[in-house]
């Protein structure tokens, strides 16, 4: 009887070893956490540096679509990022009779498929240091690696630097970055 207890026992504590396998946590983002279990809307409505992007998203009304299945690579601009464009923009942006342009410039931020960086630099250095990739709004960005990090060039030129890579969701990733992607107006 005591050999099978020691038994049943090693047997539980080695069962108990394979269920402690790490996972990598996700980054904070704008001092919240961010869950993988989570979809991009759960998400970002927690994060204090996001609250003019889900503003701009509530009224474009995407949340359904960012709460869809996805899979979803989004390039989240911070609130510096929308303070930086001239000024009246965003409040121009936000009146219900600009959602259509709204809209576009939100989806020009959204790429149909799950991206980490990791993806991104292999894809980067695939195409010889740059590759283009259309998003859901129909913009075509130019993704690159600098130093290590990626850089996201919008079609008139802004570029974005990546500054939060990989924040996995349950219907894709977020990659934070500090400047807003335009489209071609």
């Amino acid at each position: 009887m005591r050999k099978i207890a020691t038994a049943l026992f090693a047997g539980v504590v080695a069962l108990s070893a394979l269920g402690t396998v790490a996972y990598a946590e996700n980054p904070m983002v704008g001092g919240a956490a961010m869950y993988a279990d989570k979809n991009i809307v759960e998400n970002a409505v927690n994060s204090k540096d996001h609250t003019t992007l889900v503003a701009a998203v509530k009224a474009a009304g995407l949340v359904e679509t960012l709460q869809g299945a996805g899979p979803f690579t989004v390039f989240a601009p911070t609130n510096a990022a929308f303070e930086a464009l001239p000024a009246g923009t965003v409040d121009t942006l936000l009146k219900p009779e600009n959602k259509e342009q709204l809209t576009k410039v939100l989806t020009c931020h959204v790429i149909g498929a799950k991206a980490m960086a990791a993806d991104v630099m292999k894809m980067v250095k695939d195409d010889g240091g740059a590759h283009k990739v259309k998003t859901a709004g129909g913009c075509e960005l130019t993704l690159k690696d600098e130093g290590g990090k990626v850089t996201v060039t919008d079609e008139n030129g802004n570029v974005a630097n990546v500054t939060i890579a990989d924040v996995e969701q349950s219907n894709g990733v977020i990659h934070v970055v500090d400047k807003v992607l335009l489209p071609k107006m």
